[in-house]
């Protein structure tokens, strides 16, 4: 775990459970923000495979706040791998 994951599970934990709960559609921007990436970043991840498949509202593409968190808890696999491991869970 590299010291970014660090720091955002710690703000995970400090969250109230309220806000945890919520499930926030994240534009590409705020998943930048949320992991110290560029916007850019977060297409080219996403384009190889390597944060979760977003959801489209529209025409553009949306992550899940809860499945980028439960992605960064488990070690941010590739997205194969980790929807395997959701797969498993169900």
């Amino acid at each position: 775990m590299n010291a970014r994951q660090s720091f955002v599970l710690g703000v995970i934990k400090m969250m109230p459970d309220t806000i945890k709960t919520q499930d926030r559609a994240l534009s590409a921007e705020a998943v930048g923000k949320m992991l110290s990436l560029s916007r850019r970043q977060v297409f080219r991840l996403n384009s190889a495979g390597k944060i979760p498949r977003p959801i489209r509202v529209g025409c553009s593409p949306r992550w899940l706040e809860s499945r980028l968190l439960e992605w960064l808890q488990v070690g941010t696999p590739d997205r194969k791998t980790f929807e395997a491991m959701q797969e498993a869970q169900r």
